[in-house]
């Protein structure tokens, strides 16, 4: 299935879902984005994130409430700011400079502004001039967070310190999200950010690529408590 928004007014993005069917017969809904890159247009992206996240939840219940996985360039730091008014900041991404000691881009400190967001922004982001506050009804949990990794690659809250790494910005901005239902055993670490410094950038000669893989292997919750009542 495929939910991308053909009209240039409304949120456009690569986005996608399927379903796949494992040898029990039950279904996962995996869905896929690739947000919009432009740090200006939050409201477009939060508009690409909604129509995603509501078509999953829709083929989820179509399929007796399947479990589901999405993943993808969500082009949005894990510290942005939801509560930002100005839809030109709340992504999170600034500039950074992939040679400093920090290494992750450095966050700009913004004063909290009367921004009013025009009404073809509005629309974007929330699908309606009416509605000015998005929810959706999945309760997504972050696989990475879930299994343990080492400070060397991870963030506070468990995230990879970084996915992405070019001229202009090095942190993270891809994610792996999933239902519950599914359980992550491992992923795939990333690279420390003294490896990727050394790289002066990507991609490279050896990575084609300026993201980093992400990968995670999932359990169904079900199989995986049968597994742990046999030890």
């Amino acid at each position: 299935m495929n939910v991308q928004r053909d009209n240039s007014r409304e949120p456009v993005g690569v986005n996608s879902l399927q379903a796949d069917i494992n040898k029990k017969g039950r279904r996962v809904v995996i869905g896929n984005i690739h947000v919009l890159f432009n740090p200006k247009r939050g409201d477009i992206k939060l508009g690409q994130v909604r129509v995603l996240l509501q078509e999953a939840h829709a083929l989820s219940e179509k399929w007796g409430k399947a479990a589901v996985v999405i993943a993808g360039d969500f082009n949005s730091t894990p510290q942005l700011d939801l509560l930002e008014h100005d839809r030109r900041q709340i992504s999170g991404q600034v500039e950074s400079v992939p040679g400093s000691d920090s290494g992750i881009s450095k966050m700009r400190t913004y004063k909290r502004n009367r921004y009013r967001w025009e009404d073809d922004e509005l629309k974007n982001a929330s699908g309606s001039l009416e509605c000015t506050r998005i929810k959706h009804p999945l309760k997504l949990f972050s696989a990475y967070a879930c299994v343990q990794g080492s400070a060397w690659i991870r963030d506070g809250s468990g995230e990879p310190l970084a996915t992405s790494y070019h001229s202009k910005f090095l942190g993270t901005v891809d994610y792996i999200w999933h239902s519950e239902g599914l359980i992550p055993l491992r992923v795939l670490d990333t690279l420390p950010l003294d490896v990727l410094r050394q790289m002066n950038g990507l991609p490279s000669e050896k990575w084609g690529s300026d993201h980093l893989c992400l990968a995670c292997e999932f359990a169904f919750a079900t199989d995986q408590m049968g597994d742990d009542s046999k030890r």
